[in-house]
C-alpha cells in the first residue's frame, strides 16, 4: 500500500476529550473517529488491527471446536420477555419499536437469540454437544461512555454459546474455551492474566475474567506471586482472620465521645488517637427496595458485589442522606450498629467477629461510641460474611501465598450459564432414555475493539504506539526520505516489492514531506519495522532497518533489507 494514497488522517494535536493512551494514540493514528458519545468509525489502519484479532480469534475458535454464525442485532421483545430480563436489563438495553408497534431491542448480547434457535433445531443428545459463535457488532446505551473503544456503546464482539448434555459436558467445553483463549491472547502478544469473577447480568455460577495488565485499567486484580491464582477484587476472598489490633484485650464498657463534625475515618480516628483498623464503619444501602447497613472495618472498603451475591439481591444502591437519618437516628458519619430501626438488615464483614472494643458512629450527631463489643450493652450481633475488597495484607485463599493488586482491561469473559436460560425458554433435548432434560449452557465473549484498545495501553510511548507484532495493521513501513530523488524512490519501491513478493504486510512512505514528519507518522503508527531509505544509499548501498519497540538500528545492504525486515518480524 502506498501512503500517498492510503487513507490515513493521523492528526498533530491530542483531541481534548481524549483520556487514556489508547484513545488519544488511535485518534491520531488515524484509526478510528468518533460519529456521536460512544460510537467510532473504523478507518482504514484501525480496521485493519481489528482484523488481526479478529483472524486470530477466529482460527482459535475452529480449533476448539466451535462454529461460526451470525445472528440478528434486532432482538424480538418476547425472547427477552421469556428469561425475565426485558425488565432487568436495566436501561443499557436500548429498547425500540417497529412500524407495527412491535417491541425489540438492540442486541447488547445474544442468549436469548441463540437459545430460540438451538430450541428450534437440537432435538437429541446425539446432537450434543455444540458450540456456536459469531463476530459482531453489539450495542450497550452505556450511561457515560468513555476512554474511546475500552467503554464505548457499539462494538465488536466475539460471542460463543457451548450447549452440553450434562454438567461434565460443560466442564469439558469450559475448559476447551479457557484453553483457546489463553491460546488468543498469547498469539495477541499480550501481557494478561486469567481470573476468577462476578457471572454479573449475565448468570450462572462459574466465570473467569482475561485481564490485560495495564496501568490504566478499571479493573483491580489480586494476583498470587505464589501461584496461579488470579480473581477480580470484586470476587477475591478476603481473611476473616485480618491482623485484628485488639487481640487479648479484656471487655470494656462502651463509653460515648463528642466528635463535633468529625465525619470521616480520618478526621475520627485523628481525634481520637486510635488506627483505622479499631473502627467500624456503617455503611447504609438499600437491596431490592429493604435497607442494609454494612459493616466493615475503618481500614477496608465495602465490596457491593459481595455484599449483593450474599443478599441474593437483583439491585443494590447506597441510601440516601434522608434515609440515612430516618434508620440510623443520625446524618451521614454517625451511624452505628446500635440504635439501628427494627427494620434493617445488619451484615458485617467476618473480619469483624473477633474486634473487640472497637470504635462505631453512636448514632446521634457528633458523637461516636468507644470500646464498643458485639452482643453487649445494646450492641446487637450481627450476620458475619465476606464483604469488603481484598487488601495486599490478605493471603492468597489457594496456598497462602503473597497477593499483588494489579489493575487490568477485561478484554474476554467466560461464564458457565448452567440451565438458566434453556428453562426459562423451554430449550430441551430427549436424552438416551428417551427423557426431555434442558440443555446446559455457557457462554464466551471477546472485546475485539477492546482488545485492539488494551495491546495500545500496553505498548506505547511517548511517541506513539508499539504494536505487538501479530496485531500490527502493517508490519514494515518503508519511508523514502526525497521522494523527488530518483534513485532513492526507485530503491524504495524495489524493497517494496520484495517485501510484498515474500507475503510482508507492507506500507510505502512516498509522500513528498520533509524526513521528520515522516518519522514522526511512522513511531505514531506503530509499525513494528521501519526501512529508512535516505542518503547512506548513495554513500554505501545501504538503508537502516529499525525496531520500533527498541530502536535498535541496523545498516543493511538494499538488496538485502526485506529479508533482514523479515528476519526480525519472526
Amino acid at each position: 500500500m502506498y501512503y500517498s494514497r492510503y487513507f490515513l488522517p493521523t492528526l498533530k494535536e491530542t483531541p481534548a476529550d481524549a483520556e487514556t493512551a489508547s484513545h488519544r494514540l488511535m485518534l491520531r493514528a488515524g484509526m478510528i473517529r468518533k460519529l456521536a458519545s460512544g460510537i467510532y468509525t473504523y478507518l482504514p489502519l484501525g480496521l485493519r488491527a481489528l482484523r488481526k484479532v479478529e483472524n486470530i480469534v477466529r482460527e482459535e475458535m475452529n480449533r476448539a471446536g466451535a462454529q461460526e454464525v451470525l445472528l440478528p442485532m434486532v432482538q424480538p421483545a418476547e425472547l427477552w420477555q421469556e428469561t425475565g430480563r426485558w425488565d432487568r436489563y436495566g436501561k443499557e438495553l436500548l429498547r425500540i419499536e417497529d412500524r407495527h408497534g412491535r417491541a425489540a431491542c438492540l442486541g447488547p448480547t445474544h442468549e436469548e437469540v441463540i437459545t430460540d434457535l438451538v430450541r428450534k433445531e437440537v432435538r437429541s443428545y446425539r446432537d450434543l454437544p455444540l458450540n456456536l459463535y459469531q463476530i459482531a457488532t453489539k450495542f450497550r446505551d452505556e450511561i457515560r461512555p468513555r476512554f474511546g473503544l475500552m467503554r464505548g456503546r457499539e462494538f465488536i464482539m466475539k460471542d460463543a454459546y457451548s450447549f452440553d448434555a450434562d454438567e461434565e459436558g460443560l466442564d469439558r467445553t469450559y475448559q476447551a474455551m479457557y484453553a483457546a483463549y489463553n491460546r488468543i491472547f498469547e498469539r495477541c502478544g499480550l501481557d494478561f492474566r486469567p481470573v476468577e469473577a462476578d457471572t454479573g447480568t449475565i448468570g450462572g455460577d462459574t466465570s473467569h475474567e482475561f485481564m490485560v495488565l495495564a496501568e490504566t485499567g478499571e479493573d483491580v486484580v489480586a494476583a498470587c506471586t505464589a501461584c496461579p491464582f488470579g480473581a477480580n477484587v470484586e470476587l477475591a476472598p478476603s481473611s476473616p482472620t485480618p491482623s485484628d489490633p485488639t487481640a487479648g484485650e479484656a471487655e470494656e464498657t462502651p463509653r460515648r465521645v463528642e466528635t463535633p463534625g468529625r465525619r470521616t475515618v480520618e478526621e475520627v480516628t485523628a481525634f481520637l488517637e486510635v488506627p483505622a483498623s479499631r473502627l467500624v464503619k456503617t455503611l447504609l444501602l438499600v437491596a431490592d427496595g429493604r435497607p442494609v447497613a454494612a459493616l466493615v472495618r475503618g481500614d477496608h472498603e465495602l465490596n457491593e458485589v459481595k455484599l449483593q451475591r450474599h443478599l441474593g439481591a437483583d439491585t443494590l444502591a447506597m441510601a440516601d442522606e434522608a434515609t440515612v437519618r430516618r434508620l440510623t437516628g443520625a446524618p451521614v458519619g454517625f451511624a452505628g450498629p446500635v440504635r439501628l430501626d427494627p427494620s434493617v438488615r445488619v451484615v458485617a464483614d467476618h473480619g469483624l467477629e473477633s474486634l473487640r472494643n472497637f470504635v462505631c458512629g453512636a448514632g446521634e450527631a457528633d458523637a461516636h461510641l468507644v470500646g464498643v463489643n458485639w452482643g453487649a450493652h445494646g450492641c446487637p450481633r450481627p450476620e458475619f460474611a465476606d464483604i469488603r475488597l481484598v487488601t495486599e495484607s490478605d493471603p492468597c485463599p489457594r496456598c497462602g501465598g503473597r497477593l499483588e493488586l494489579k489493575r487490568g482491561i477485561e478484554v474476554g469473559h467466560i461464564f458457565k450459564l448452567g440451565t438458566k436460560y434453556s428453562e426459562a425458554m423451554g430449550a430441551t433435548f430427549l436424552d438416551p432414555d428417551g427423557k426431555e432434560r434442558p440443555l446446559v449452557m455457557g457462554c464466551y465473549g471477546i472485546g475485539v475493539g477492546r482488545t485492539v484498545a488494551a495491546a495500545i495501553e500496553q505498548n506505547h510511548d511517548a511517541d506513539g504506539i508499539v504494536f505487538p507484532v501479530p496485531l500490527a495493521p502493517f508490519q514494515v513501513i518503508v519511508s523514502v526520505m526525497n521522494v523527488r530523488d530518483g534513485a532513492l524512490r526507485a530503491a524504495g519501491e524495489e524493497i517494496y516489492r520484495a517485501l510484498r513478493e515474500r507475503g510482508a504486510e507492507a506500507l510505502l512512505d512516498d509522500r513528498d514531506e520533509r524526513a521528520g514528519v515522516k518519522f514522526k507518522d511512522a513511531d505514531l503508527l506503530g509499525i513494528p519495522i521501519r526501512i529508512t531509505v535516505g542518503r547512506k544509499l548513495a554513500e554505501t548501498g545501504s538503508v537502516e532497518v529499525t525496531r520500533r519497540a527498541t530502536r535498535e538500528t541496523e545498516d543493511v545492504p538494499a538488496a538485502q533489507a526485506a529479508q533482514r525486515a523479515l528476519a526480525m518480524l519472526a
